[in-house]
């Protein structure tokens, strides 16, 4: 068995230079905003928001200059990120462009697609959704059935996308479609492709989240034409892009941090004197640090040019089981002394309803220990 080590990172003085300037944005941007959208976290999107946040250059962080980058360190990007998620920002029309599609394209079309829509999503104009769930298939990338063919222009796309987050609001989706046979391994056969949303042929459908919201999509693929040039990376190699891809989208704050809104409500309408409480709040206080500490680890690792694939899928399995127990946590303390329309009332009715799918987004908890257990040399 091998061991899984992460060493905690040690913020920079700029670091908490910058955790001011944020906070300061914070204190006036959303001097007006009600709980009830704080509450949504990194799932609330807000497109004027997303563009005074790319104003002060927090949008592409890390990305080199020439694709409209600031070329800051992940450790300055994971401060604007913590101080986002703590606040509640509505920071979801550019979160996924921001954590993964812009890196992904910066690595694997350097030269064609990058030069062309990264600044964009820079400036907080281009947003991206991700197309990888499958009706048939879960978290069970490897079975995707959505198929590109190769035509005289470029490529042809038929199937089906589901649980796409934010895909009514997005220009463009990453796609994972099956390009080619599987041979030997299951993963064979995969690719990439970029598709601009108002494409011919795409068709986005609600699917209505369980508070009645519209945040997830099916996306319906046919007879779709992409360009040739819209290939990310190399045919056939989408499973190792995705694994990288997913790397990122599990190795932020954000996999601890959704319920933060619930425990700040619980903090105020607690009783210092009741042990109870205090034990209770204080253990979530507590784990809260820990997963901080690995998170901040994480960022670490990836300002050191680490893979922090295991690490990552470890801080997300471990935040999501924090995250889930906070509804009940808030029950068991609260319940039936709550006045009906208080702002922890409203934190507590929409986090019991968000929480399950705190360990689905980026990848089941079965998938997730089944990554760690093979890194470990356990499987």
């Amino acid at each position: 068995m091998r061991a899984l080590r992460i060493r905690p990172a040690v913020l920079p003085p700029e670091c908490e230079v910058l955790r001011q300037q944020v906070r300061a944005f914070l204190a006036e941007a959303m001097a007006e905003v009600p709980l009830s959208r704080r509450v949504r976290n990194w799932s609330a999107a807000d497109p004027e928001f997303t563009r005074q946040v790319a104003a002060r250059g927090w949008i592409g962080m890390t990305w080199p200059r020439r694709y409209g980058g600031h070329e800051r360190s992940p450790l300055e990007r994971y401060v604007v990120l913590e101080e986002m998620l703590a606040a509640g920002a509505p920071v979801g029309a550019h979160w996924v462009a921001d954590r993964q599609s812009g890196p992904l394209l910066i690595r694997y079309s350097p030269a064609v697609l990058a030069p062309r829509i990264v600044p964009r999503i820079a400036r907080g104009e281009a947003f991206f959704c991700i197309g990888m769930s499958e009706p048939d298939s879960g978290s069970d990338l490897a079975s995707i059935r959505t198929k590109a063919v190769r035509t005289a222009d470029g490529w042809l796309i038929n199937g089906r996308k589901v649980w796409t987050s934010r895909a009514h609001q997005a220009h463009y989706m990453i796609a994972l479609v099956r390009t080619g046979e599987r041979g030997e391994g299951r993963h064979g056969g995969l690719s990439q492709l970029l598709v601009d949303m108002q494409t011919p042929g795409l068709t986005v459908r609600p699917i209505l989240n369980p508070l009645a919201e519209h945040e997830f999509n099916e996306v319906v693929f046919d007879d779709v034409r992409v360009p040739a040039d819209h290939l990310i990376g190399r045919e056939g190699e989408g499973w190792q892009q995705v694994g990288a891809e997913l790397a990122l989208e599990r190795s932020g704050p954000e996999r601890y941090l959704s319920s933060t809104q619930l425990l700040l409500e619980m903090l105020d309408a607690a009783d210092a004197d009741d042990p109870r409480h205090a034990a209770t709040l204080g253990r979530v206080v507590a784990h809260y640090a820990a997963l901080r500490q690995m998170s901040l680890g994480v960022a670490g690792m990836l300002a050191r040019g680490e893979n922090p694939m295991i690490a990552a899928a470890a801080v997300k399995d471990q935040g999501a089981l924090v995250e889930q127990a906070m509804p009940d946590l808030a029950h068991e303390l609260f319940g039936g002394a709550v006045p009906p329309g208080s702002t922890l009332d409203e934190a507590m009715r929409y986090t019991t309803l968000a929480a399950p799918s705190f360990s689905l987004r980026g990848g089941t908890r079965e998938i997730l220990r089944g990554i760690i257990a093979k890194g470990l040399g356990l499987r």
